[in-house]
């Protein structure tokens, strides 16, 4: 009796834990096709959905797969929405302010000048509400997106000339995205957004007075400093955030698990890519120490912020204004800011702060 008792509990057993697992078959493999902005082998940008491919089908033992297209192949760097929009892809990898023409309320989702440093931002996304308000901006395109991975405080670009009063803006011809671009705009310039692969030749030929692109993390490797010596420290891209973009029929025909594997994969290729811009961003400033030493490093005249923070601003007030949708989105990031902001001033700002003022 007591033998049977024993087999019938671990027949249930085997039964119940059957049913508790999820139904796939584990032969099946999903393959997915990815489109990105950047060109073949662009470093760090290019490095984050490889690492994410990789993650996914390594985590799925195979499961999952995932080809990406370089903007060499498929010959639309700056039309990733528009591939994946229309299923052309299952996913992209680019930048959601660059769809600002298309759906306004994408630009507040990379960064936003004077906003929120890398750290408060991910904390905006993952337990702030971030996420829920930028699924409610592509939803109605059939889109997800998620966090792509984070550039940390970008320079404020290369300029051919010092900028010394608001005069020096007036007219400038400067590659700029998102809303920097608009600030700049309002103040006289002429921003422009061109794909990464043309900006030294439209900075070479004078298409352009200046351009901002990352930081010495990817900018060493351009050779802008070669052309443009004034290097400007940032206001506009605090916490530059990259995107995945995912098709939603896509996402719906893979099963629960690899959703989550897929979501997880994404997360994680985009934390790490923060961490290697900013070891490549020390790295490649020592570099340019040494061996560019004519770099001109320089901050905008204090007179020159205020006039950006001030247009800024009223720009943010005119896209609430204007837009329900937009009005929420800004509200909530500046609450969140508002109060991780006082943390970030009596943690890292006061540790900086009290070390620096130590003689070495």
């Amino acid at each position: 009796m007591k033998s049977l008792k024993l087999t019938t509990l671990v027949a249930a057993t085997a039964v119940i834990t059957t049913l508790s697992l999820p139904a796939f078959s584990a032969e099946k493999v999903y393959k997915l096709t990815m489109a990105e902005t950047w060109s073949s082998n662009f470093p760090i940008f290019g490095d984050a959905p490889r690492n994410m491919a990789r993650i996914a089908e390594e985590m799925s033992a195979g499961r999952l797969k995932i080809n990406i297209d370089s903007a060499n192949k498929h010959k639309a760097p700056l039309g990733i929405f528009d591939l994946v929009r229309s299923g052309q892809y299952d996913m992209g990898h680019s930048a959601s302010y660059y769809w600002k023409g298309k759906v306004p309320n994408t630009l507040y989702f990379t960064t936003m000048p004077f906003g929120m440093i890398t750290p408060e931002q991910y904390g905006w996304f993952y337990h702030g509400g971030g996420m829920e308000l930028m699924q409610k901006v592509y939803e109605p395109f059939g889109l997800m997106s998620f966090p792509g991975g984070n550039t940390g405080n970008q320079m404020g670009g290369w300029f051919k000339k010092e900028i010394n009063t608001l005069d020096d803006l007036k007219g400038l011809k400067m590659r700029i995205p998102g809303f920097a671009g608009e600030v700049l705009a309002k103040l006289g310039a002429n921003p422009t957004n061109i794909a990464s692969g043309e900006l030294y030749t439209a900075l070479e030929r004078n298409t352009i007075d200046a351009l901002e692109w990352v930081g010495p993390s990817l900018d060493l490797r351009m050779g802008f400093h070669k052309i443009a010596p004034y290097y400007y420290t940032g206001w506009h891209e605090p916490a530059t955030e990259l995107q995945f973009l995912v098709n939603k029929r896509a996402w719906d025909k893979l099963p629960a698990d690899l959703q989550q594997i897929l979501s997880t994969s994404m997360k994680l290729a985009s934390y790490d890519m923060y961490i290697q811009s900013y070891h490549e961003s020390a790295e490649n400033w020592a570099t340019m120490q040494q061996e560019y030493p004519d770099i001109k490093v320089k901050t905008f005249p204090q007179d020159i912020l205020v006039a950006m923070k001030n247009a800024n601003q009223e720009l943010l007030d005119e896209s609430a204004a204007k837009d329900p949708l937009a009005k929420e989105i800004l509200d909530s990031q500046a609450a969140y800011m508002k109060k991780a902001r006082v943390w970030t001033n009596i943690s890292d700002r006061a540790y900086l702060d009290s070390v620096d003022s130590l003689a070495e």
